[in-house]
């Protein structure tokens, strides 16, 4: 854990105040212009899709990056390569841990998130990766909603110093925190916007295949996501700040 520095802390507060009922677009233009070629969009949902449609607006070159767990749904892979070429942008793809994960497999086998939680698994493939890519910013911008987790998410800030990734002074962006999925989805589709194929069948929340399932009419729409879990610790580690800012 990154000793706080307690100076940035006070500044990037005060910054979420400021910016507490701007737009998206005013929030990424802060972003963007302060942190350069130092920031970069976390792309995998459509929260993110709909975040670079406005940051290539706003400036032409933005950097993003995805993790590859191995166990990505096919249609994922697929929709990589349609919003690399879609926003003509060089995407880039931090992998699971080879070691940790081969690993785990040799121990475990290949489903023991359904018996043991899904933590394990996703150190190896997703909180390792998006460590060595945060590694290389001062500031990331991710597609958190308030409304997407009311037990883990619903006090995030616009933007915050990241209290699990870098070495203290990492600034994280949540542009969308006070977004509805109404309104994300409004912007798809008023800026044709593309959106992963899976959304067409029934799956809100999409992560790792063997961890995602559509949901029912009146279902929250992370009940698809670690369906078997509590509520409460339905976060796979990359926001964990959010589970320790609930307690």
């Amino acid at each position: 854990m990154p000793e706080p520095n307690l100076e940035l802390i006070k500044e990037i507060e005060q910054l979420a105040e400021e910016y507490k009922d701007s737009s998206p677009q005013e929030i990424l233009e802060y972003a963007l212009n302060r942190f350069g070629t130092g920031i970069s969009i976390a792309f995998s949902g459509a929260e993110d899709v709909v975040l670079i449609d406005m940051a290539t607006k706003i400036k032409a070159d933005v950097s993003v990056f995805s993790l590859d767990t191995g166990r990505l749904h096919p249609e994922t892979y697929k929709f990589f390569d349609v919003v690399r070429d879609h926003y003509n942008i060089l995407l880039e793809i931090f992998f699971a841990n080879r070691e940790r994960t081969e690993e785990l497999v040799h121990k475990k086998g290949m489903f023991s998130f359904y018996k043991d939680g899904h933590q394990e698994c996703c150190g190896a493939r997703k909180v390792d990766p998006l460590r060595r890519s945060l590694s290389k910013r001062r500031a990331w911008i991710t597609g958190q909603r308030k409304d997407q987790s009311p037990n883990t998410r619903a006090s995030i800030p616009v933007i915050e110093v990241d209290s699990a990734f870098g070495d203290g002074t990492l600034v994280k962006f949540n542009p969308l925190a006070n977004w509805t999925s109404k309104q994300v989805w409004d912007y798809i589709r008023e800026n044709d916007v593309p959106y992963n194929e899976l959304h067409e069948k029934g799956y809100v929340s999409i992560g790792c295949e063997p961890c995602t399932r559509p949901i029912l009419p009146g279902q929250h729409e992370r009940e698809g996501r670690w369906w078997w879990e509590e509520a409460t610790k339905k976060e796979c580690g990359l926001h964990s700040g959010n589970v320790r800012s609930q307690v």
